[in-house]
């Protein structure tokens, strides 16, 4: 797993983690933590024990949700079953104990904390989520538990970066409508009316606009790295039936 300096306090473990080290095999190899997965629910029960023994705790106290590219984020004060998980995309706590993680295949995961309020919180943003403002949403919740603006470090993860991301007339053209200065993340591509995006940076400007006080982007790109990360996108120009996901995670400890 990789780890940051900026999110690291004693009281805090986080974590984002890849593909390697887990259990799962063929196309789900190794260390695939989505239960929506096509992949063996036992396996990846393990896969997911072995990311909460690395931050402290069981599996049992992980919450993931049933994501669904959505701008909604909820205050998480319990653990749920794995097949009830709620659909939304963001998390937040202040309850020491809960491993808040989010899965992703290129989408952006993004970890937040304030320190000093011992607020955490998580986010799948996607391009939807990204556009619809689920980091916004996720911030203001953390907000409402104490967390103060400007005291909140956010990190994003592996994501698809901008040279593995093209889009259509239809994509291109929804984030302008949004917002003209948009224009900024896209570059004309090789094919006609297409545009290669640019995820990471879209969300980091997002989050800084926010008043977020601190932004970082790992700047690591999911699908060209094969080994290391699963890609949404890399699975489908394969021709592959199915995909894993990895998972970035956060708790109180």
């Amino acid at each position: 797993m990789i780890e940051f300096d900026e999110l690291k306090h004693p009281k805090i473990a986080h974590g984002f983690f890849g593909r390697q080290g887990g259990y799962s095999k063929g196309i789900f190899a190794s260390l695939n933590c989505g239960l929506g997965s096509g992949d063996e629910r036992a396996i990846v029960v393990r896969n997911r024990e072995v990311v909460a023994k690395a931050l402290g705790g069981t599996e049992p106290q992980i919450v993931t949700t049933y994501q669904v590219h959505s701008a909604d984020a909820i205050v998480v004060t319990k653990p749920w079953k794995h097949d009830e998980r709620p659909k939304v995309d963001g998390m937040v706590t202040n309850v020491p104990g809960l491993i808040l993680g989010t899965l992703t295949a290129d989408c952006g995961p993004v970890l937040f904390a304030d320190r000093k309020a011992g607020v955490i919180g998580c986010a799948h943003a996607g391009w939807k989520g990204a556009l619809t403002g689920i980091t916004d949403t996720t911030v203001l919740k953390m907000e409402g538990l104490g967390a103060k603006r400007d005291n909140i470090v956010a990190v994003l993860g592996p994501t698809i970066s901008k040279t593995a991301y093209e889009v259509g007339p239809e994509f291109y053209q929804r984030f302008i409508d949004a917002a003209p200065r948009n224009k900024i993340y896209f570059t004309e591509s090789a094919r006609k009316e297409h545009h290669m995006f640019d995820l990471p940076v879209y969300l980091t400007d997002r989050m800084k606009a926010f008043g977020i006080g601190m932004v970082i982007d790992s700047a690591l790109c999911t699908y060209t790295r094969e080994d290391e990360y699963f890609s949404y996108r890399r699975a489908t120009h394969a021709k592959e039936q199915d995909y894993g996901r990895q998972i970035a995670a956060i708790t109180l400890t």
